[in-house]
């Protein structure tokens, strides 16, 4: 079969994960958890899954995760910032609340996945973020027919991943969770995604880890 394996991994966590505070395109580095979750996901993979090529957004979180992916591995990383999160515009530095309080009716768009609306200050529609992530996908697989690769970058990713892979429209609800660093397993074919498993944190639940290499 003509098909690549993908792992995509949402990076990991930040602050402003915690804060609940839109990052958007903003270049918003890893907090100490999210620094340790790179090093758990990146011993479990060099352990259990041979890698032929990362590859990365450029904003700092997806690309620290990648790195230290990479360096398990022996890999470079290679940047494209066609896996960025999509652009949020006024949104980002922004909380779900005060983008409530302070723009309710883009909020109502936001909710509602307007497919065709975009934040207000340049940022990107539902439509044009898959439509750049899908393309990225594309472009890469196909270089890497018959082998396995990673792919980290962010939670709007990963969603447009899911939802290409299991056919399911922009609007539908979210049913699925998009865990900082799990492993999202997919196929890569000519004919589109297909989805193998999903949201995999056993790299987070070993009890089994070293703690000091947090």
């Amino acid at each position: 079969m003509h098909a690549t394996r993908i792992l995509a991994i949402r990076h990991g966590e930040t602050a402003w994960n915690v804060d609940t505070r839109i990052q958007g395109q903003l270049d918003i580095g890893l907090n100490d958890t999210g620094r340790a979750q790179a090093q758990w996901l990146a011993r479990s993979l060099a352990e259990r899954e041979p890698l032929q090529a990362i590859y990365a957004s450029d904003l700092a979180r997806a690309w620290h995760t990648a790195q230290a992916v990479g360096q398990a591995q022996g890999l470079s990383v290679v940047a494209h910032t066609g896996l960025r999160e999509r652009a949020f515009g006024d949104f980002e530095g922004r909380t779900f609340v005060e983008i409530e309080a302070e723009l309710p009716e883009h909020a109502r768009h936001w909710r509602q996945r307007t497919p065709d609306w975009a934040p207000p200050g340049a940022g990107e529609s539902l439509l044009a973020l898959r439509e750049r992530v899908l393309a990225t996908v594309e472009a890469l697989a196909s270089r890497h027919v018959g082998e396995q690769i990673v792919l980290v970058a962010h939670g709007g990713v990963m969603d447009v991943l899911y939802r290409a892979a299991t056919r399911l429209d922009l609007q539908a609800p979210r049913t699925w969770s998009l865990p900082n660093t799990a492993v999202n397993r997919l196929l890569w074919t000519p004919e589109g995604l297909s989805l193998v498993g999903w949201a995999d944190t056993s790299h987070l639940d070993d009890r089994s880890r070293d703690e000091t290499t947090a």
